[in-house]
């Protein structure tokens, strides 16, 4: 039994790693759809919501089955609350993905050039501390998330910087002030990203340590 259990719960890490390629491609797509105002990429992306969303689920069920059928314990069971936390953030990243897709379409070639720069200077800040998550997820190794809290702190100065260029860009020419305010949403959508990536990193510590942290 407990070999099944065990050939149970590499299936389900497996398929949260799926769950995790996707929702950052769809982000990651997002991005560059903005920057390079590429309106059928940005469909893409938001055809792909359904399969997020049924990803989601199916982790969701078999996770909780495992538990009812194994009622596993001590570091099993801490991987399994970990992976029902972390799959609600990999949902939410997707569809800030979904939902910057959504702006591209709106906003096709409209937004000031130095803007978009910005953002997608964020997204590489964001992407990084994203896979490093990840990554330690995978391995088990916790020491890419012992700067988590710096690399926070810089992507909420980038969101600033960002948002202060957008209000210039609204006080020279209220033509502008649409589109700069999609671009603030867009750097927020970002920062909650950078705090989601912060999240799934105090669950895998909480995974291979047993101690919760938090990361502020």
């Amino acid at each position: 039994m407990a070999k099944e259990f065990h050939k149970n719960l590499d299936i389900l890490k497996t398929r949260l790693i799926d769950m995790s390629g996707l929702a950052f491609k769809m982000l990651s797509d997002s991005i560059k759809a903005l920057s390079e105002n590429d309106i059928d990429l940005a469909n893409k992306v938001n055809d792909k919501k359904e399969e997020l969303r049924e990803f989601d689920v199916e982790i969701e069920t078999k996770s909780l089955q495992l538990l009812t059928l194994y009622q596993p314990m001590a570091v099993d069971l801490r991987t399994i609350a970990a992976i029902l936390k972390i799959i609600t953030y990999l949902y939410r990243i997707g569809r800030y993905g979904k939902d910057t897709a959504a702006v591209v379409i709106e906003i096709k070639d409209k937004h000031p050039l130095s803007e978009i720069i910005g953002i997608v200077h964020m997204w590489e800040h964001v992407q990084s501390m994203l896979d490093d998550a990840i990554e330690a997820f995978t391995t088990r190794n916790i020491s890419k998330l012992e700067e988590f809290t710096e690399r926070d702190n810089e992507i909420d100065l980038l969101r600033w910087s960002i948002f202060r260029e957008a209000v210039s860009y609204m006080m020279e020419d209220p033509r502008n002030i649409t589109t700069s305010a999609h671009m603030m949403m867009i750097a927020r959508y970002l920062e909650r990203c950078g705090d989601h990536a912060c999240k799934i990193a105090e669950k895998v510590y909480y995974m291979v340590t047993g101690k919760h942290i938090e990361i502020t």
